[in-house]
């Protein structure tokens, strides 16, 4: 499901060179305190665990910096600290590192979300994963990953039957009993499944390295950036009825939209 087109070459261009200078800046915040003893934490969820640390913060205060200098007519949305209006259109979602719970862990499957979107949802998205230097990007005719061994397009997988597809997740951490229980149905039928792998299990789907990720609790900060890659290497996010994802809840990722209407089907009893 892809996002409109958005006119204006320049101001295009403009917005891509500003998405990868909010992710250089997060890079720059975040490596100095990975795999750091001590890290200040805390935990933001009473009767659970939800942390959040210092590279948080520093990362979405980065990010920031680079809008106010070169885009302070656009709205913000970002996991730390909240919403920004703005008058052009276009929001800003940012979750400065998605899987804070990998991070404090010393594994590197957490990553910076950037997403531009639209009332309609993202245009173009980034998931960057600092510590491996690997950078997925998607959007206005782009899709290609950018890391120590070069760039290469990016292209979802063709596999097109559930019983050879590969499913992520992060249940059982997270979600209802019903929800787990839709998810167990899919996964029932899926050649393998891997679980807790955040944000990056998205861009293995962009990658054509994983077929389906079904998720619930989402917010938007946690979808937009993986979905507008996604979208644009040729694969499918909705939510588990098959309308828009974009604002988070219950999440269904696709390489494709045979695969997608498969998953969907075993997933509507739990809907």
């Amino acid at each position: 499901m892809g996002g409109p087109s958005y006119s204006g070459i320049m101001d295009r261009q403009q917005i891509i060179a500003t998405a990868h200078e909010m992710a250089d800046a997060a890079r720059a915040a975040i490596l100095p305190l990975f795999r750091v003893t001590g890290l200040d934490t805390t935990n933001k969820l009473e009767g659970g665990f939800d942390p959040v640390t210092a590279a948080d913060h520093a990362a979405e205060r980065a990010m920031r910096e680079v809008l106010a200098r070169r885009r302070p007519m656009d709205a913000i949305l970002g996991e730390e600290f909240g919403a920004q209006e703005g008058t052009s259109g276009l929001t800003w979602v940012l979750d400065p590192i998605d899987g804070t719970r990998a991070f404090i862990s010393g594994t590197p499957t957490w990553g910076v979300l950037i997403a531009v979107s639209d009332d309609t949802g993202p245009l173009f998205g980034i998931v960057d994963q600092p510590y491996i230097g690997e950078r997925f990007e998607g959007g206005f005719g782009r899709a290609t990953l950018t890391g120590p061994h070069g760039t290469m397009p990016l292209r979802s997988s063709a596999t097109a039957v559930l019983a050879e597809a590969k499913l992520f997740t992060t249940f059982p951490e997270v979600g209802t009993e019903q929800e787990r229980a839709g998810f167990n149905a899919v996964a029932a039928q899926a050649k393998l499944t891997r679980y807790g792998m955040d944000c990056y299990a998205y861009a293995l789907v962009a990658m054509g390295q994983a077929d389906l990720v079904i998720e619930a609790g989402l917010n938007a900060y946690d979808i937009q950036g993986p979905m507008a890659v996604i979208a644009a290497a040729g694969g499918i996010v909705t939510d588990w009825t098959g309308g828009p994802a974009h604002q988070g809840g219950r999440v269904l990722a696709a390489a494709n939209a045979t695969l997608h209407a498969e998953a969907l089907e075993l997933l509507k009893p739990f809907t």
